[in-house]
């Protein structure tokens, strides 16, 4: 009798979990399967497989620089977001983790109410300043806007992590005459590793998903792929197909993130603040 439960049990657990993957995969497959598609045949009958199989939507956008450069600016700008945030929340967070100072519980909170308000808030002032200095439609120009909810979150996570650090580490490395930098660099970071892999994905998956200030502090020279992808629209109507393989090529950046760092991802949510 209990054989037959606990069969009943897995199969049941089965079902649900085959059920949720089709749920969820399903889109990812019909975006891929529109990306194969001519206009034409996207916008006939429902198939669910290619008719007539065709790669012109991929070449369009690998031969098109006003595609393929959308690509380029939105790597460049995440890229430029993630050094500079890590850069400031590093040491920042050291702070917060090691040292108790007049205001600093305040202080941490006031970082965490940035995350708190929507991009819409941030984005006129955003525009004029930017524009006053001339750093409008500038890679530079994503990446600092960026900063202002990137830095708070990164943080937030890798205090967690450093609080979870014993103290006696810092005392024993001064002891043995290493300096901070040393010491920093050398001992204390390779043992957040995991709370650094944490903390570059959920940077990456922010700024690159990220639309309004993306698209509203760019005009054409540093245009993300996201701001490429609202304006499809011709004369002729939208092209599904182009959209749909740009679809397609935006999600391989963020699955190639999570391959890389997802040993670091899963002992972070185990361990970290996340």
């Amino acid at each position: 009798m209990a054989e037959v439960t606990r069969k009943g049990f897995v199969l049941r657990r089965t079902l649900l979990m085959a059920a949720y993957l089709v749920f969820v995969l399903l889109p990812i497959y019909w975006l891929v399967n529109m990306s194969l598609q001519s206009n034409s045949e996207i916008l006939g009958e429902l198939t669910l497989w290619p008719q007539q199989l065709t790669w012109a939507n991929y070449a369009r956008i690998f031969t098109d620089s006003s595609w393929y450069m959308g690509y380029v600016n939105s790597i460049i700008y995440v890229l430029m977001n993630m050094a500079i945030s890590m850069a400031v929340a590093l040491p920042a967070a050291y702070a917060f983790s090691r040292y108790s100072f007049i205001g600093d519980k305040h202080l941490f909170f006031w970082l965490l109410t940035n995350m708190m308000a929507p991009p819409a808030v941030f984005l006129l002032p955003y525009f004029q300043l930017y524009y006053t200095v001339g750093l409008f439609d500038t890679h530079i120009a994503v990446a600092l806007a960026h900063c202002l909810f990137n830095i708070p979150l990164a943080v937030w996570i890798l205090e967690g992590f450093m609080s979870s650090v014993p103290r006696e580490i810092d005392e024993t490395a001064f002891i043995d005459g290493y300096s901070f930098p040393r010491f920093f660099v050398r001992v204390f970071l390779p043992l957040i590793r995991s709370g650094i892999g944490v903390t570059l994905f959920f940077l990456f998956m922010f700024s690159w998903v990220e639309l309004l200030l993306a698209r509203t502090l760019t005009s054409t020279e540093a245009q993300p792929i996201a701001s490429v992808m609202t304006r499809t629209q011709t004369a002729s109507g939208i092209d599904w197909g182009t959209l749909a393989a740009a679809g397609v090529l935006t999600i391989v950046p963020g699955i190639l993130v999570v391959f890389f760092v997802r040993h670091h991802i899963a002992r972070g949510f185990a361990l970290g603040r996340t």
